[in-house]
């Protein structure tokens, strides 16, 4: 496929470094070197004790598809991003001038493996069939941490009634918009149409993990679940 298709239809201009067109100016401060070991570091620090990351690395390398330090990339993006799953090398995008704070990075890698596992355990057409797309952004934003009550505080998003529910369609709303040019309305009615079955969907997790303490006993829980079987 011609990069340029890619870059008018599929979200590859949001990163700046795939995107020769971009200004490559920078300061000494957010120089790429400083921006991307800072990065680096808060992605090692992700993968090794984030139980949501711990969850999704584990069913994929059960599942066959293991996931190594080849398929994260710490890339400069637009201003509106934070991260990408790029599916046609299988690697994981972490916006390094956008991601600032840990628990950030800890929400970006587990909403980009989420897209990953799909990937890994289905036959998802993320570049022609928008409801494989709007479901994989569905389970991402319920199950990463996306629209936990914290982070909606902080985003001034509370007091709705099946407030979760509403949060979860509106970032993958959000998440579709931002990478292909379809309208706002049958966006959300393609949102709406996969919404129940995939909102229901919790693999690997087994269950909606609202909090850090969710997400140890999903990890804990899928670690022993042959522990489980071999005893039935």
């Amino acid at each position: 496929m011609d990069r340029t298709e890619l870059n008018a239809d599929y979200g590859y201009g949001l990163i700046t470094e795939r995107n020769t067109d971009q200004n490559k100016n920078q300061s000494m401060r957010d120089s790429p070197v400083t921006k991307n070991y800072k990065c680096r570091n808060m992605l090692h620090l992700a993968v090794e004790n984030s139980p949501y990351a711990k969850v999704l690395l584990s069913a994929m390398k059960s599942s066959g598809c293991v996931f190594n330090d080849r398929h994260f990339s710490c890339e400069d993006c637009d201003g509106t991003v934070s991260g990408g799953f790029d599916a046609t090398s299988s690697q994981i995008v972490l916006c390094q001038n956008n991601i600032q704070q840990q628990s950030h990075m800890n929400r970006v890698v587990t909403h980009e493996l989420i897209h990953a596992f799909d990937h890994c355990r289905a036959h998802v057409d993320w570049f022609n069939n928008f409801r494989h797309l709007a479901c994989s952004e569905i389970r991402a934003a319920n199950l990463s941490g996306d629209c936990s009550f914290s982070n909606e505080l902080s985003r001034f998003n509370f007091g709705l009634k099946q407030h979760h529910q509403e949060c979860v369609r509106d970032r993958a709303l959000r998440s579709i918009l931002a990478v292909r040019k379809i309208s706002r309305e049958e966006a959300r009615k393609i949102v709406d149409e996969v919404f129940d079955s995939c909102f229901n969907d919790h693999a690997p997790f087994g269950r909606i993990p609202h909090s850090r303490k969710d997400a140890e006993f999903a990890y804990r829980d899928y670690m022993n679940r042959d522990r489980y079987y071999a005893n039935l």
